[in-house]
């Protein structure tokens, strides 16, 4: 039950801000009426010399709400016990793009040592978070284990202006302009407050424009502050080493998170949500009386974004939710990866994803050969498991075949190696220690094939109708995707479905493609009787999975029954898993020579002819992490691979 006579007590960090927030009272008590007012809508305004300061104010019940940037938005939530009731949305959407902008010049992304930096905040997600996080992606900017981020930001720009940075790391203030008091009230030097000429957006490109810096870090929505007949005196940096014009920021951005957003206490959240509520119907964009009073215009008081955004098309009520859902997985996982939250142990941990009991056993071994690297091995029922795990910040990494790393690129995902079965890779010494080459420059394919026993001398591509098939995985590129781009069955029209899946229930009698489900699960045969998983699941639970799994299929368990007429599966490690059937007591007796490879011109051939008789090429597995990761998932893999070549769950890795 909301308070009679409760006022909403907003925080403000500057005299202009303090003098919009009294107009914003005044025309409260103006327009709305009396009963409106006394219940949910009266507004004083509590002045504060930084966002921080703020915080603390709320934080004791000395102040009510306050807009902050995402960042900080976390900061409050996660270390202060706040919560966010309110989004700032804009013309094209409720996020925003970090872009570097320059004078022009030679100045490129890979070049940012040693230079002048200008920034929003700290811990802002346009000025700190994406761009350091780009920077520690691509290893621009190294940042040791044991040191704090500040550090390693410092010693790598010669100078800079962070505001909010000086309780932490003074260094970071060099370029700030604010005015320095003992006083700590009259302090502004390196503050979130307007008061400091550098601060937020605007501020970052005055420290641009003045010449103080010589890059700026801000989000998308300040350009439009940069006037026409200046535009052409500055350059975005873009991520591949170019430069492109301001109007370009949609593809050449250092990456994309949440914008600002309101936050109060718990305990008072209903009633920040209806003060927002009644504030923005009266003075928002399309409110009935903001003739009287703009809720999301500051020039008027000479300066811009106070209260709110400038450019805040509308605020999105929030319900009660995790921060999660409130700033998105990938920016919340990427705030852990910078130590929003402090350092932890999982800080020098990678958390492998594993999708089988025999994976996790194995990758057990991998992190008892490799003890100076902390490996922790993850258990999840399927690749795409493994996929919403790392959105979640569960685990860190995950070896992904070539359509499964498709759909985590999607999900913002990145790839750090790709697999390489090729030649040998050999230790490189008296040149770089740990460092390592190919004997072979050019990467091999890696090819679909279908394989039939030899004694089946009547399957062919175009008569596989009502035969049973034998597949890797649901969405293998070998096993799933490139068997329905050719002619299965001459009676079937393969254009009639977008879905393989449909197209193989609809041409086989039955099979087993693992994590499908009805006719194609029906030759599936499950994990051992001690391990009780059910038959046709998503891992190596299910005996049939993968290359090794369709080729069991093919030749039959071990009485010799439930087996298929053609198993699609990649050419790569073929061989090898025909001498394994024997060595691992599956089947015995089976030879190379007793299985052929089906053509798509309806021909057959052996084994060794695949380079001409395939079903495509495919890309090889990638090793896929978070964006901030990418770096340190890359060094314990080359590291790794050195020690233990022929040790750990792939055969060589390159990087990608």
């Amino acid at each position: 039950m909301l308070c009679s006579g409760k006022k909403t007590r907003w925080c403000t960090v500057s005299e202009p801000e303090q003098r919009k927030c009294a107009e914003l009272a005044k025309a409260l008590v103006t327009v709305l009426p009396p009963a409106a007012v006394s219940a949910f809508a009266r507004l004083s305004c509590i002045q504060a010399y930084s966002t921080a300061d703020c915080i603390n104010k709320i934080r004791a019940n000395r102040a009510d709400a306050i807009t902050l940037n995402a960042g900080e938005v976390y900061t409050a939530v996660k270390q202060f016990g706040l919560t966010a009731v309110a989004k700032e949305i804009y013309s094209d959407g409720g996020c925003v793009l970090a872009v570097a902008v320059v004078k022009n010049g030679s100045l490129d992304v890979r070049s940012l040592q040693g230079h002048r930096s200008c920034h929003t905040g700290v811990r802002w997600t346009a000025g700190w978070s994406l761009p350091l996080g780009f920077l520690l992606s691509r290893n621009y900017l190294s940042w040791a284990e044991e040191q704090p981020l500040t550090q390693a930001v410092s010693a790598f720009f010669s100078a800079s202006c962070i505001p909010g940075a000086a309780a932490i790391a003074p260094s970071l203030c060099t370029l700030c302009q604010g005015q320095k008091s003992y006083i700590r009230q009259r302090n502004f030097h390196c503050e979130t407050s307007h008061n400091e000429p550098f601060y937020n957006s605007q501020g970052a490109l005055r420290c641009l424009k003045t010449g103080k810096g010589e890059v700026a870090f801000v989000d998308h929505i300040a350009l439009d502050s940069i006037e026409e007949w200046e535009r052409e005196d500055y350059r975005l940096l873009c991520t591949d080493g170019s430069h492109a014009n301001l109007s370009e920021f949609q593809r050449c951005n250092l990456g994309r998170g949440p914008g600002g957003a309101v936050v109060t206490r718990v305990n008072y959240r209903k009633i920040a949500r209806k003060f927002l509520q009644v504030a923005q119907m009266a003075f928002g964009r399309r409110g009935r009386d903001r003739q009287r009073f703009q809720l999301f215009e500051s020039h008027s008081y000479g300066s811009s974004d106070l209260l709110f955004r400038d450019k805040t098309e509308k605020l999105a009520i929030l319900p009660d939710s995790d921060i999660s859902q409130v700033l998105g997985l990938d920016y919340v996982a990427l705030l852990k990866g910078l130590g929003h939250e402090g350092s932890s142990l999982e800080d020098s941990v990678i958390r492998w994803c594993c999708i089988s009991e025999a994976e996790q056993r194995k990758c057990e071994q991998w992190a008892l050969s490799i003890k100076s690297d902390p490996l922790v091995c993850v258990r999840a029922s399927s690749m795409s498991n493994c996929i919403k795990m790392i959105k979640r910040d569960e685990v860190d990494a995950v070896s992904l075949d070539a359509t499964h790393a498709f759909i985590a690129g999607k999900c913002g995902l990145v790839p750090v190696v790709a697999e390489y079965y090729g030649e040998k890779c050999i230790p490189t010494e008296a040149v770089t220690e740990g460092a390592a080459h190919f004997e072979s420059d050019v990467f091999p394919s890696v090819f679909a094939v279908a394989v039939v026993r030899r004694s089946s001398r009547n399957v062919f591509f175009g008569n596989l109708a009502g035969r049973r098939s034998c597949h890797g995985h649901m969405y293998s590129p070998a096993g799933w995707l490139m068997p329905a781009r050719h002619t299965l069955s001459s009676q079937y029209n393969s254009s009639t479905h977008c879905d393989p899946s449909k197209v193989y229930s609809e041409v086989f009698w039955k099979g087993c493609l693992p994590g499908s489900q009805g006719s194609l699960c029906k030759v599936c045969i499950g994990g051992t009787a001690e391990s009780g998983t059910k038959r046709c699941s998503d891992n190596h639970n299910e005996r049939y999975y993968g290359n090794m799994g369709a080729l069991r299929c093919l030749v039959g368990d071990p009485s010799g029954k439930t087996y298929g007429d053609v198993a699609f599966l990649e050419q790569h490690n073929l061989e090898d898993n025909i001498k394994s059937l024997g060595s691992s007591g599956w089947a015995e007796g089976w030879l190379a020579w007793d299985f052929e490879l089906l053509c798509q011109d309806g021909q057959r051939a052996s084994l060794s002819q695949w380079e001409s008789c395939h079903l495509g090429a495919i890309p090889p597995n990638l090793v896929m992490t978070r964006p901030i990761l990418t770096a340190r998932v890359y060094d314990f893999l080359m590291k790794s691979q050195v020690r233990e070549s022929h040790g750990n769950s792939f055969d060589k890795l390159s990087h990608v």
